[in-house]
């Protein structure tokens, strides 16, 4: 199991759009995908998971990846969250 905290730096936070790119990088690994926000865990691989957790810009949240390609999947996602999401 690996994890690392980020900061969501999305002026909007994570509303559907950097949501969905969100769930589309976890996806791809065959790890599980989780995050902890706020006293909640949220499963990084739905959309709906996503959204109900209420991330918004300046929180802080922490993936946690667990299984075979746990590395890679960490940094692509942590990545992808810096990077913006596409915004």
């Amino acid at each position: 199991m690996v994890s690392q905290k980020v900061i969501i730096k999305n002026p909007t936070g994570l509303h559907l759009r950097p949501a969905g790119i969100l769930c589309k990088e976890a996806v791809k690994f065959k790890s599980l995908i989780t995050f902890n926000f706020k006293g909640g865990t949220a499963n990084a691989k739905s959309v709906l998971s996503v959204l109900g957790a209420c991330i918004k810009s300046g929180d802080s949240i922490e993936f946690v990846c667990e299984g075979e390609d746990e590395e890679e999947a960490l940094s692509a996602i942590v990545t992808a969250v810096e990077s913006g999401l596409g915004e």
